[in-house]
């Protein structure tokens, strides 16, 4: 099935009869849907008024730029055989900075005839007989138009941008089918718990978040992350809402988990003295068996530090204070007790004991800034934290395996592990209704956006479209994790990508 982004354009492309408003309404919704016929109603005597068709698509296009700039799917109802009305739609759309889409209605002649002879008020023949000729003339150059897309009408579903876009950049040999099953995809897969609202609030967020802990690791997750910051960020809810300490939860996880590695995603290096940070990592390390990953990054949420009397450096001293950290650690966490001049960092004895359990632990650099933070990573980190779609992550990774290159580094030494928050349901039955409860009242397009949802299958065409283009470890943030089974909906996600599907 096809799958269009939510904020396309579509334009229908076919004579009278040919079936657009009907697949409009399957398809898409008559909410979404702008009809010419319909606004003919609006500014003239009635549907087929012919005198108020200028008025009519006057009114059309703004209709259309008012929806495509609040980002709302939206379907043009005319026959769409005029060459310039399409090529001023599409500029409307690229205006607007969304897709645009042709969808053909290329019934027989003799059906859209039949068709037209049966309603109340039939097109007359000549005219149809006029449009049926342009539309044979149209079709075989309106893939050359520009469209960023032109189908054959067909069944199709509107889903978040990313899972459209992996559902089209994904190569045709890694498309799952039932003849075409695909081996074990060797990726890996990580929980990011980043929301502590918990039913029954803070008194139950314990045993919440052992029973979470617990079910991720038997839906088979690798990993598990928090955030480290010290109130809420504005992205995810309110200043006061509850969110415990990244090294204590970190300590709790560790306690209540066997399997799964855990970290931050990522300690920023202003929070705390660095070489205080090395010390609890190490220890954690050790308590929770060789477990632990050391995220790391240059900070950003200026307000949280402010509002506790913490300094906040600008961006060039955070990032040499990051480097130092980085160049720092594993001293620390090594054997003796060398001592340590970085630009921002003077340490007469780097000594921490316990000392890892692997000798040192593994570090993730999160950020993308591709001059510099992606530099560090590819010089000092064992893996970096990308975030964005499919494209933004191929052009990262391409920016960061040059920096490895550059710095004498192997890429395959520099994990890439990608970061978003998804919505999963078993079908597109249970997306529409998981949706239609879980999404605000304003600002869907945006919401849809953030939150990703779509049916496993989506996800699953998702992560391959990730994965073709970097990523190696997908770590997810779980929209409503606490209250649902979103975690076994994403359990099966995970199995169908370890094995041979179907």
């Amino acid at each position: 099935m096809k799958r269009l982004a939510v904020g396309t354009l579509v334009v229908l492309v076919g004579p009278s009869g040919s079936g657009k408003s009907t697949w409009a309404r399957e398809n898409v919704g008559a909410e979404a849907t702008v009809s010419s016929d319909g606004l003919r109603a609006v500014v003239g005597e009635g549907e087929h008024d012919q005198s108020a068709g200028r008025d009519a698509f006057d009114l059309l296009d703004r209709i259309v730029v008012a929806r495509l700039r609040r980002r709302l799917t939206t379907v043009i109802d005319s026959t769409g055989l005029d060459r310039p009305s399409r090529d001023r739609w599409r500029a409307m759309a690229a205006a607007a900075a969304v897709p645009c889409v042709a969808v053909v209605l290329d019934t027989p002649a003799t059906e859209c005839r039949r068709r037209n002879a049966a309603r109340e008020r039939p097109v007359p023949a000549r005219v149809l007989t006029q449009q049926v000729a342009e539309f044979v003339d149209l079709r075989p150059r309106l893939d050359d138009e520009g469209f960023d897309e032109v189908i054959v009408a067909e069944p199709v579903r509107v889903v978040a941008p990313s899972v459209a876009a992996a559902a089209r950049d994904l190569p045709v040999t890694s498309q799952v089918t039932p003849e075409q099953p695909m081996p074990s995809s060797g990726l890996r897969f990580g929980l990011a718990l980043s929301s502590f609202v918990v039913p029954g609030g803070a008194a139950q967020l314990r045993d919440r978040l052992a029973e979470v802990a617990g079910r991720a690791e038997a839906a088979g997750f690798d990993s598990i992350w928090v955030m480290d910051h010290l109130r809420q960020i504005p992205q995810l809810g309110r200043a006061w809402d509850d969110l415990p300490e990244s090294l204590t939860t970190l300590g709790y996880l560790a306690a209540v988990t066997r399997t799964a590695t855990i970290g931050a995603l990522v300690h920023g290096v202003t929070l705390r003295h660095v070489p205080l940070l090395g010390k609890s990592l190490a220890t954690l390390d050790v308590l929770s068996g060789g477990r632990l990953w050391c995220g790391l990054g240059a900070g950003w949420f200026e307000a949280e530090q402010q509002a506790l009397g913490l300094p906040f450096p600008p961006d060039g001293e955070r990032l040499d204070l990051l480097e130092d950290a980085l160049r720092l650690l594993p001293l620390l966490w090594g054997p003796g007790s060398p001592s340590f001049e970085g630009r921002r960092l003077r340490v007469p004895e780097a000594m921490s004991y316990p000392r890892p359990l692997r000798g040192r632990i593994p570090v993730l650099v999160g950020g993308q800034g591709e001059r510099r933070t992606l530099r560090l990573a590819a010089q000092y980190a064992d893996a970096c934290n990308l975030t964005g779609d499919v494209e933004a992550v191929r052009h990262k990774v391409a920016v960061l395996h040059r920096h490895c290159v550059d710095v004498g580094r192997d890429p395959a030494a520099v994990e890439v592990t990608h970061l978003s928050t998804v919505l999963v349901a078993a079908d597109p039955a249970e997306l529409d209704d998981v949706v239609a409860r879980r999404r605000p009242a304003r600002g869907v397009p945006r919401w849809t956006a953030q939150v990703n949802p779509g049916t496993v299958e989506d996800h699953v065409l998702r992560a391959r479209a990730l994965q073709a283009a970097g990523a190696q470890h997908l770590i997810v943030s779980l929209d409503d994790v606490w209250g649902s089974a979103a975690l076994e909906r994403y359990a099966e996600v995970i199995a169908v990508l370890r094995s041979s599907p179907y």
